[in-house]
């Protein structure tokens, strides 16, 4: 493990105690592996059916509750079986249960095929998740509102996610916006979001795809940061770019030069990648809302990150403080 990401991660791991709300998602995983990914109009034979505890925002919340933060998860579950197997993993992984809501619906459901490799092809049918409205947010805006930091995604309807991020504004509350899945949303979202967290192809829905291009193929960061602050004001952005780690963008006052920080990935023997982009992105809401520099933030993302591409599954794969504290001794030892 490079010792440019180590020494700040168990520095980050060690300030962890902030109080961390989620709006959004969860879903139960149903997992099959097989040796590739078939492609359209293909029929392959797989593994055993699994069902795992899943859904972007409930995946963020669980890994922010496993660092030690104090995680509220504000969304819905159906009264079915799933919904009991998605709440108890929560409160197995401490995450807060008091707000979220149980509906007379089924739960939402993500079907995911892994592949050998470890690559993953997922379709989500929303269920208990359309239960997330403005209202919903409007009757939790309290819980936002105390939050040291906000995290939001789109696996909820967008005028829910709005709601969010204008209650987190007019509370100070800083917004974590992952601009997945890949959907239309309205330019004052954006203009509401503190950090955004993208992918390559999703950094393409904000910038466009010349100066993303120009970004991950050309290393043109600080433009791309300066195309994000002055497109929409986002000062603090951060491009995950799988095997290659990820990139932190930020930009200061007015005049000052953007400041580019790359994040190496650390190198793991994967399993399963499923759900390592919200445990990236539940450590940043953990760290930023404990004070965090998000550059070291993202490097504890980084660790965290690689430690759950080493497991199956989304959730079940996250570990805790001591799991962390073993893995970056092991990944330094010698």
């Amino acid at each position: 493990m490079p010792a440019e990401v180590a020494g700040p991660a168990r520095a980050a791991l060690e300030r962890i105690g902030g109080r961390v709300a989620v709006v959004g998602s969860a879903n139960a995983d149903l997992t099959v592996r097989v040796a590739e990914i078939p492609g359209p109009g293909e029929t392959v034979a797989g593994g055993d059916l699994v069902i795992r505890p899943g859904g972007k925002s409930a995946n963020q919340a669980a890994a922010a509750a496993r660092l030690g933060a104090c995680a509220v998860f504000l969304g819905a579950v159906g009264d079915d079986p799933n919904g009991a197997i998605l709440a108890g993993a929560l409160r197995e992984a401490g995450v807060d249960l008091s707000r979220m809501e149980t509906a007379e619906v089924a739960t939402g459901t993500a079907l995911i095929t892994v592949s050998d490799a470890g690559e993953n092809c997922i379709v989500i049918s929303p269920g208990a998740n359309a239960r997330v409205t403005p209202d919903f947010v409007a009757e939790r805006a309290g819980d936002i509102a105390g939050a040291g930091a906000l995290g939001l995604c789109l696996e909820v309807e967008v005028d829910a996610v709005l709601a969010a991020a204008r209650a987190a504004r007019a509370a100070g509350v800083p917004v974590v916006f992952n601009l997945s899945p890949i959907r239309e949303i309205p330019d004052e979202l954006l203009d509401l979001v503190d950090v955004l967290i993208v992918n390559e192809h999703e950094l393409v829905r904000v910038i466009g795809a010349e100066a993303a291009a120009a970004a991950v193929d050309g290393g043109a960061w600080a433009e791309a940061a300066e195309a994000l602050a002055t497109g929409h004001g986002i000062a603090h952005a951060v491009v995950t770019l799988g095997g290659a780690g990820s990139v932190v963008l930020g930009t200061g006052a007015a005049g000052s030069e953007a400041s580019v920080t790359p994040i190496p990935a650390v190198s793991v023997e994967v399993v399963d990648t499923t759900g390592c982009g919200d445990a990236y992105m539940g450590t940043l809401l953990a760290g930023l809302a404990s004070g965090v520099e998000l550059a070291h933030a993202a490097r504890l993302a980084s660790v965290v990150g690689a430690y759950a591409a080493g497991g199956a599954g989304a959730q079940a794969s996250y570990g805790d403080v001591d799991d962390l504290v073993a893995f970056l001794d092991a990944a330094t030892a010698g």
